[in-house]
């Protein structure tokens, strides 16, 4: 079975990588166009299409997939397309391009995070248990019948950056076994049962701290917030990173913003218990462990985060 691979960040690269090992003959790679990286906003390929060219694959960059680009994917010779984080919508006519359609490897147990950051919010809500699921791509948006899925136990520190390393190890195997299926014959897809929870882009917004919030899900929120948007407060009218946090129950008589040293722990309140700041990046500044910064305060008592 001939597959058109479509992808562009780093986690969809395992993906790509896993169907070659497979046997998987990949006639060609759909990533979006080259993005400006960097200070310096240098024009930088995806990835995917970084990967795809060492491997010496026909790549399609496109941000939409226009008629002409449809052409282009049917000329391929493709029987599949397997679509792991392309980060555009496939139009009808190209769904219908392809003799198995298209196969969507998404980082979530559908129907529950449905959309572009499901392992963030999966995180952000506390789920006790993140995975993925394969399942034929239709117009709506992660609505497809389900082929496969594998799940794992989340663990206490796990950031959605990490999540997301194991999901695309674990998923392309996963990604892998379903095409064997349909080359086989013997897939099934069977409808999402349950009741669909959406997953949508995160902002910025989505990363700021509301101290007055409980310890446990302000953790949560920082964790599901990592690297991307990433975690932050305000303090002195500017934005101030937090890169990690510990849970301080120890710690109750703190109003929420407000930070002590507790032995050598930088500690803030909360509106439940405390919460341990484990590496900070103030305005303008790198990344450094809390208590470097707060060696640097005349007074860490009279720091409040807005």
């Amino acid at each position: 079975m001939k597959v058109l691979f479509a992808g562009t960040p780093a986690v969809a690269v395992p993906s790509l990588d896993r169907l070659l090992e497979a046997g998987f003959e990949v006639v060609g790679v759909l990533t979006r166009p080259d993005a400006p990286l960097g200070r310096k906003r240098v024009l930088t390929p995806s990835p995917v299409a970084q990967r795809a060219e060492e491997l010496g694959l026909e790549v399609i960059k496109a941000s939409r997939i226009t008629p002409e680009v449809t052409d282009e994917i049917v000329a391929t010779g493709a029987d599949v397309g397997a679509i792991v984080a392309f980060g555009g919508l496939v139009p009808q006519s190209a769904l219908d391009a392809l003799e198995h359609g298209w196969i969507n490897l998404h980082f979530s147990l559908l129907p529950s995070w449905r959309g572009a950051a499901p392992v963030q919010h999966a995180l952000i809500n506390g789920d006790d248990v993140l995975g993925a699921s394969t399942f034929q791509l239709e117009a709506g948006l992660d609505t497809g019948p389900v082929f496969g899925t594998m799940t794992e136990t989340a663990r206490p520190d796990d950031t959605s950056g990490v999540v997301l390393e194991r999901l695309a190890v674990s998923g392309a195997v996963l990604l892998a076994q379903t095409l064997s299926a349909i080359a086989a014959g013997r897939a099934e897809a069977r409808p999402q049962e349950g009741t669909p929870t959406l997953a949508p882009k995160l902002s910025l917004e989505d990363g700021r701290l509301d101290w007055s919030q409980p310890a446990l899900s302000l953790h949560r929120r920082a964790r599901g917030v990592t690297p991307e948007p990433g975690a932050w407060t305000e303090l002195d009218g500017q934005r101030f990173k937090i890169g990690s946090l510990a849970l301080r129950p120890d710690v109750r008589d703190l109003a929420p913003g407000t930070l002590r040293l507790v032995g050598k722990s930088v500690v803030v309140g909360t509106g439940s218990h405390g919460l341990e700041l484990l590496e900070v990046q103030p305005s303008g500044k790198r990344m450094m462990s809390a208590r470097d910064w707060a060696r640097g305060l005349a007074a860490l008592e009279k720091v409040t985060f807005a």
